[in-house]
């Protein structure tokens, strides 16, 4: 999958992203004080991130690493959860148009200008975040906020580029509609999510796309693209004196002429419900089922992350999974039960999905989701510390990986800064997810997980499947 589609399928859970309110005390259990201990130590070797605040609410934040390439960008607090039903794909369409010309460049030279300096630029959108990004050499940081400032401040937005751009999101819809992970995932949302903003999809329906108007994207820039919910995130070879003027010239009068209260949140409840969409033609079903879990700032997250390791995942072409460290690893090779599974933990600011994606053939499903649920129940009563302690590592190894180079690394800032207000040190939050033992996993898991109703999107020859009042009947207990 690309980077995009994964940010569309699984959130922001392969970030190092672990949100909580500023100032707020995560703790677990009896280990709380730890959290505090190793927090305070010092990390030698480790860029300092700092984080400065304009007036206009911009905030600027950097990691000097000293590479001779950086990677700069915008993440703004807007994404498809502000979209109501008629303007549902308004906050993906801009990221479309802002390489389509501005006030100062048009199409031609922005492209030019890119390619001359041996720079990447891009774009995407989630649910919650929309994102502009820059790699480029370090010493071509100044042009690399220019350009940036100029393409989300003025965008042409042209009305004959808008319609050529209708045509290329619908081909993008056609694309998504041949991945079925994609697919799965958005009917989760939408059964988990009903009648409410995340529940709907981030590219909207066809004919919201052939409806949008300039007027709407100006409305919607205009409404959500605001100083305090901008972070300009940097990292790599970058000074942040040298950011920190850059963000004042380019940005400190243009963000403080969008007046206006800052839209709210809207809420979005979770219901335990289905989606299923029968196909006995295709050759695998594809299925996910999920509870839900929580934000980003809630106490339970890093546990939940912890129970999401444990589970793991498996594909056929892994090899060896006898001998994997997930159980249910174990189970799935040792049946010859699904074709892969892959565990999520897809988390939102005040809710999320906790569940397993999995894809079969049509005579395992049942199989595999009774395996799958008895693994569940397994973690509610009876993990081990040894199994703990590993999902603990493995995740500590994962998270640090994932921050090879620049453009990981500043992600991470600029969606903590959005999250937290600002970037968690990895001492602390080493100390958190080491603060989960065994007894914490337990007593989390059964607080979400134990005789709850989950969400469920079955896609495929999924005739085997059990009903739903029988699946819900399984979150409490099994009989073998």
């Amino acid at each position: 999958l690309s980077s995009a589609a994964r940010r569309r399928l699984w959130g922001f859970s392969e970030s190092l992203l672990i949100r909580g309110a500023a100032g707020r005390s995560l703790y677990f259990g009896e280990n709380r004080l730890r959290s505090t201990q190793a927090a305070t130590q010092v990390v030698l070797n480790v860029p300092e991130t700092r984080v400065t605040c304009l007036e206009s609410g911009l905030r600027v934040a950097s990691e000097d690493s000293g590479l001779s390439t950086c990677t700069v960008g915008l993440w703004i607090d807007a994404g498809s959860r502000y979209e109501n039903e008629k303007n549902n794909g308004t906050a993906h369409f801009p990221e479309h148009m802002a390489f389509k010309g501005t006030k100062k460049r048009s199409q031609l030279d922005l492209e030019l200008e890119i390619e001359n300096m041996g720079a990447h630029l891009n774009a995407y959108t989630s649910r919650e975040q929309t994102v502009y990004y820059a790699k480029a050499f370090s010493k071509d940081l100044p042009r690399a906020v220019e350009i940036l400032a100029d393409i989300i401040q003025n965008s042409t937005l042209g009305e004959a580029e808008i319609e050529r751009e209708r045509g290329v999101i619908l081909r993008e819809m056609q694309e998504v509609e041949t991945n079925l992970q994609e697919v799965v995932f958005d009917y989760l949302h939408a059964t988990a999510y009903q009648n409410t903003a995340l529940g709907r999809t981030i590219l909207g329906p066809t004919e919201n796309i052939k409806s949008i108007s300039r007027k709407d994207l100006v409305d919607y820039i205009t409404t959500h693209y605001k100083g305090p919910r901008i972070v300009l995130a940097a990292a790599g070879g970058v000074s942040h004196d040298e950011l920190l003027d850059l963000a004042k010239f380019h940005f400190g009068d243009s963000l403080c002429t969008h007046k206006g209260e800052i839209p709210a949140l809207p809420p979005c409840k979770f219901t335990g419900s289905e989606i299923r969409v029968r196909d006995d033609k295709m050759p695998l079903a594809h299925l996910a089922i999920a509870v839900e879990a929580v934000g980003w700032a809630h106490p339970d997250t890093i546990c939940l992350m912890v129970a999401n390791t444990l589970i793991g995942n498996w594909d056929r072409s892994f090899g060896g999974g006898m001998n994997l460290s997930s159980k249910l690893a174990q189970l799935t090779c040792h049946g010859n039960l699904c074709h892969s599974f892959q565990s999520f933990n897809t988390s939102y600011t005040d809710t999320g999905l906790w569940g397993l994606y999995m894809v079969c053939e049509s005579s395992t499903v049942a199989d595999m989701l009774h395996v799958v649920q008895k693994e569940w129940m397994r973690l509610c009563t009876s993990v081990t510390e040894s199994e703990v302690a590993r999902a603990r590592n493995l995740l500590k190894t994962n998270m640090l990986l994932q921050l090879d180079g620049s453009t990981p690394i500043c992600e991470d800032i600029g969606r903590q800064m959005l999250c937290y207000n600002r970037r968690i040190p990895i001492p602390e939050l080493e100390a958190r997810i080491d603060a989960v033992n065994a007894e914490t996993i337990r007593e989390v898991c059964t607080k979400y997980i134990y005789n709850r109703s989950p969400a469920i999107a079955a896609v495929g020859p999924i005739k085997q499947l059990p009903d739903f009042k029988q699946i819900r009947s399984n979150m409490c207990w099994l009989r073998d």
